[in-house]
């Protein structure tokens, strides 16, 4: 190849990488969490710059400071309790969630300050941290919530996790699936007729229409054939060829159907509509309303100590996050606590360049035995992904090609 050609991107990504003028993210950062695949031609929406070189996240969060007046959006948030709230005993809402920080706040919030009677549901992590499972007893016992903990089959679930980390360096992504699913599942099951999530990802970056709507678009849960579904990047009916399963054990990961929630009436909102959201807010409230602790030191590749500290294998899913965009854990923490004003954007920039690619360590054997890999295998997968136009090979190893800038150097 020239040194005058372009360098291939993978996943449709922008071969010219650009940082926020406000925050650190970069115009790498995907909209979405669907399957990526690694092929250059497979066209990704990523989040949006607008011509001052500003991410949409940063200009919503201007609008959530600017133009929202978030005591009409409390109004209406009362108005639609009022129109599931039950005094008979039973369930009127399902909050999804492990306990952490921001389940822990709404739950709370729309038991206690709204007069909700919630039932909590859990998808269960790949293996518990001590501190997530210390987190989640405290949701219950400290907080004062009744809880339905789920676990899929473990062995479907290590086989798809390990099969979304092989062919789409994604582990998360079975988790994921399960965790969106698994509060319409329940409040479908139990005929409740409301879910209520925390914050909505469009904050953060994804279709940033999606902020001005309060609930879940249904057109999710219209699903293909079972057979048809795609887990770790394969077919589900060539997982049941090649593994020994049956349709019946994937029956967590089938989602309801848009129809089925309909015929329920049963509606998927999030409380960041409604509240204004601040995830450090949330974690003050959390600790003092439902017991929740920080974990004792800083997660690898941040700087944080009491965002997303449940799962061990979490932050693997961020470091694939780097490989693939370029993007670490301390960007995503760094980014929103610049919007929130928590941190300066220099001082996000001096937080990422220090956390941003130190590999988790902590967690890997654990990780390795999870997944059923050698370290030679793990490293063979994660060098696959490493876009060119994102990632130099020298005689240290892999470098970043672009790193965020202090703009007041």
């Amino acid at each position: 190849m020239s040194s005058l050609e372009p360098l291939e991107a993978f996943y449709g990504l922008p071969r010219d990488v650009v940082f926020c003028r406000k925050c650190v993210i970069s115009n790498q950062r995907p909209s979405s969490t669907v399957e990526f695949k690694h092929k250059a031609d497979e066209k990704k929406a990523t989040i949006g710059f607008d011509e001052d070189g500003v991410c949409d996240a940063c200009r919503y969060h201007e609008v959530k400071d600017e133009r929202i007046d978030w005591k009409k959006r409390e109004d209406q948030l009362v108005a639609l309790l009022d129109k599931f709230r039950r005094t008979d005993g039973g369930y009127d809402v399902v909050v999804p969630g492990s306990g952490g920080k921001d389940s822990a706040y709404t739950s709370h919030m729309l038991k206690y300050r709204y007069g909700m009677n919630p039932l909590t549901v859990t998808w269960a992590p790949h293996l518990y941290t001590d501190i997530g499972w210390k987190n989640f007893e405290a949701w219950t016992h400290v907080g004062g919530h009744d809880n339905l903990l789920f676990t899929p089959n473990g062995k479907l679930h290590r086989l798809l996790t390990s099969l979304a980390f092989k062919n789409l360096l994604h582990p998360f992504q079975p988790f994921i699936v399960g965790q969106r699913i698994i509060g319409p599942a329940i409040a479908a099951k139990f005929d409740i007729p409301l879910v209520m999530y925390g914050e909505n990802q469009a904050e953060y970056g994804n279709n940033p229409d999606d902020n001005y709507v309060p609930t879940m678009d249904r057109k999710f849960f219209s699903t293909q054939d079972p057979l048809e579904m795609r887990l770790g990047g394969v077919p589900v009916a060539d997982i049941i060829r090649d593994h020994g399963f049956t349709i019946n054990d994937f029956a967590p990961y089938i989602p309801p159907s848009a129809e089925q929630l309909e015929k329920k009436n049963i509606e998927v909102h999030y409380l960041g509509y409604y509240l204004k959201w601040d995830p450090q807010e949330c974690y003050y409230y959390a600790v003092e309303n439902t017991g929740f602790q920080a974990n004792s030191e800083r997660t690898p590749g941040t700087y944080s100590k009491y965002s997303s500290i449940d799962d061990k294998i979490d932050m693997f899913h961020y470091f694939t996050t780097l490989i693939k965009f370029g993007i670490g854990r301390a960007t995503y923490d760094a980014a929103q606590e610049i919007r929130n004003g928590k941190i300066t954007r220099s001082e996000g920039v001096h937080l990422v360049r220090k956390y941003d690619q130190e590999f988790p360590a902590k967690y890997y054997e654990d990780f390795l035995d999870y997944v059923g890999m050698t370290d030679p295998e793990f490293w063979e997968t994660v060098d696959r992904f490493r876009s060119p136009h994102l990632w130099e090979k020298s005689g240290n190893g892999w470098q970043l090609r672009h790193v965020v800038e202090d703009l007041a150097d």
